[in-house]
């Protein structure tokens, strides 16, 4: 019995999707938009075949042979002069994760029990429609202060959150998801500002997970965002 235990729980593990290979087996998930339609996605590192050949020297990253000799399928061009480089931690009790732990976390949490699990997406809606992370939920910030004018916001915001709103400044977190937000780079704010906000009001901090890389980091290593909602 003991051997047959041990033969069984070597083949799970031998089986088992390791965290750094789900950026080549990908990760699927359903997305939906901000106008309700949804769309399947397998997110993955999207390599194109031009730039499989291109080798990791000092000369095809100096920025002259970027600009004219490397594929523009290859390459992508940021804006690098705005925002505020943010710490690598908010606190001591919030964890901050990389690439590779958010796509374990869409991997083995949210697509499996989005009851209780959820990918924050915290810029405004626009920044949303334009590309986000395929799956992610749009929470702006501002909809987590109660408006008089945009009720239905900030109601609709707690929820997704599974958060129970007793009034405006009194909240049930009895069954608050565990949370991964994001902004738009490890210069963007916005996404630590709504962890400190709602650790504030109450929300547990060990359900708060922080990706701070963001768009920008995510964007930078090819993986696979939404497409423009016009």
């Amino acid at each position: 019995m003991k051997i047959f235990i041990f033969i069984f729980t070597l083949f799970i593990y031998s089986h088992a999707v390791k965290p750094y290979a789900l950026q080549f087996t990908g990760v699927k998930v359903e997305h939906t938009y901000s106008n309700a339609e949804k769309e399947n996605y397998l997110i993955e590192r999207v390599i194109n075949k031009k730039c499989m050949d291109i080798a990791v020297s000092s000369e095809n990253f100096d920025d002259e042979n970027i600009s004219k000799n490397i594929p523009k399928e290859c390459k992508k061009t940021l804006i690098k002069a705005k925002g505020i480089i943010q710490g690598l931690y908010i606190n001591e009790n919030i964890k901050t994760f990389s690439e590779i732990e958010v796509l374990n976390f869409l991997y083995t949490k949210t697509t499996k029990n989005p009851s209780k699990y959820i990918l924050v997406d915290s810029r405004k809606k626009s920044w949303f429609d334009l590309r986000t992370i395929p799956s992610a939920v749009n929470i702006p910030f501002e909809d987590l202060k109660y408006d008089e004018d945009f009720k239905e916001d900030f109601n609709d915001a707690y929820k997704n959150l599974g958060i129970k709103v007793l009034d405006k400044k009194s909240f049930d977190f009895t069954n608050a998801k565990t949370a991964v937000f994001f902004c738009n780079g490890p210069w963007c704010p916005v996404s630590s500002k709504s962890i400190k906000y709602l650790s504030s009001i109450g929300y547990p901090e060990s359900k708060m997970i922080w990706y701070r890389g963001g768009m920008a980091s995510w964007e930078s290593l090819s993986l696979s965002v939404t497409k423009s909602l016009k």
